[in-house]
């Protein structure tokens, strides 16, 4: 019988919004079993961008699928002893509340690794200890101080932030790093330890080749960039590639806002390319023929292909290319991503039954284990498993149950 990666361990996931939660769905498509602490009024989000009236909504269920939700109230005595307990039971401890919350509740991290020596207790902050620490920390306020929007746009218009969740949900992914880092290395020392990442470092860690060309800088322009004048600052460069081989995405037929297939062009892909948009003269010409040649005219050789793909679909100059062994990727919308065919193979799309919004379409598990299959279950509804757990694991009387119901304990 198969077993999974993460089978045995128990996450007490005390997150709410993205960051958290895109980190513990993660453990529990791994195989963790990830218990959702909620508020007894729930995570904000289950309510927020709502698309059908009193059911939980896309942004919350895309979050926390394959979890077991709990409420529980731990500003009161009984509700802190409750979390004693599930603490005392949990392999890995998550939060993302704002700096010093967990703190107030009374469970400092030497209070935590006294109830449990072996806990892996993670908190995701918005910025690490110093002047911007006590800031609220947004998606795009992390990229606008992680390096991203500074560097994201074109030359000639503002900083842009960008559609990925680089923010919160690449936060999340550095934090599933660093747990399970700490899971192996207490198979080592049998202790736990402390956790902590922040979403400005997350974002800079994605953003280090910018600050590999600040450095760059220092020796003169950049010559892969299509800008035309540099500062002492790495410039917004527009759909560039930013590495070794330049890129740029042409516009293709019939011209709608996706329509775009992005090229790059590497050096034994010129000659190629020459006889595709008609222009085979261009292989051995001197002004052309080497990438040296090319680089200072980036935005005239970017034009040349486009004036070949912008008469033709993009399904079509993608067939085009690939068949030269160039290079290429179409501009998906969110409508062709969600209907891709290979994409629902792979299981990247999938589609989940929730018993109160019915079917819904969410993002499938990236990480392919072969000996850890995953299947994408519904999130809970809030406090689904209230009874299984308080009662059935932490032994709990069902008349206890209710009067912590009733006085809003759960």
């Amino acid at each position: 019988m198969t077993t999974k990666a993460l089978e045995g361990i128990r996450v007490l996931d005390m997150t709410h919004v993205q960051s958290g939660p895109s980190a513990t769905q993660l453990m529990a498509w791994l195989g963790a079993d990830v218990v959702k602490l909620e508020a007894p009024a729930g995570d904000i989000t289950r309510t927020q961008l709502r698309d059908i009236p009193d059911a939980d909504s896309l942004y919350f269920t895309m979050l926390n699928s394959n979890k077991r939700s709990i409420t529980l109230n731990t500003k009161t005595e009984r509700g802190k002893q409750l979390l004693t307990e599930l603490i005392r039971r949990s392999d890995v401890m998550v939060e993302n509340f704002g700096p010093g919350a967990v703190d107030r509740m009374g469970f400092t991290w030497d209070r935590i690794r006294e109830i449990n020596p072996r806990i892996v207790y993670a908190s995701i902050k918005g910025f690490g200890d110093g002047p911007y620490t006590a800031f609220k920390a947004y998606e795009v306020v992390a990229q606008a101080m992680g390096g991203s929007m500074a560097t994201t746009g074109f030359e000639d218009g503002p900083p842009m932030a960008t559609g990925a969740q680089i923010g919160d949900s690449g936060t999340g992914i550095h934090a599933v790093a660093a747990v399970l880092a700490a899971l192996l290395q207490r198979t080592r020392t049998g202790r736990g330890q402390r956790v902590n990442v922040a979403m400005q470092h997350a974002v800079l860690n994605l953003c280090r080749v910018k600050l590999r060309d600040q450095q760059r800088l220092a020796h003169g322009p950049l010559a892969e960039y299509p800008n035309e004048d540099f500062g002492d600052e790495v410039p917004r460069s527009g759909n560039a590639s930013g590495g070794g081989q330049p890129g740029w995405a042409v516009r293709c037929a019939p011209g709608g806002p996706n329509d775009y297939v992005y090229v790059i062009v590497q050096p034994a892909g010129w000659q190629p390319l020459t006889r595709l948009i008609g222009r085979p003269e261009l292989a051995d010409d001197p002004e052309w023929s080497t990438p040296q040649a090319r680089l200072p005219k980036l935005a005239k050789m970017f034009q040349l292909i486009e004036e070949w793909t912008s008469t033709r679909p993009k399904w079509e100059v993608l067939e085009r290319l690939n068949a030269e062994n160039i290079p290429c990727g179409p501009i998906l919308s969110t409508r062709e991503i969600i209907e891709d065919s290979s994409l629902a193979a792979n299981e990247m799309v999938v589609e989940v039954e929730h018993p109160e919004r019915g079917s819904y379409v969410t993002v499938g598990n990236p990480l392919k284990l072969s000996d850890s299959p995953v299947e994408i279950t519904a999130s809970p509804l809030l406090g689904e498993h209230n009874a299984e757990i308080y009662v059935g694991e932490l032994g709990l009387g069902d008349e206890e149950l209710r009067l912590l119901q009733s006085t809003g304990v759960i």
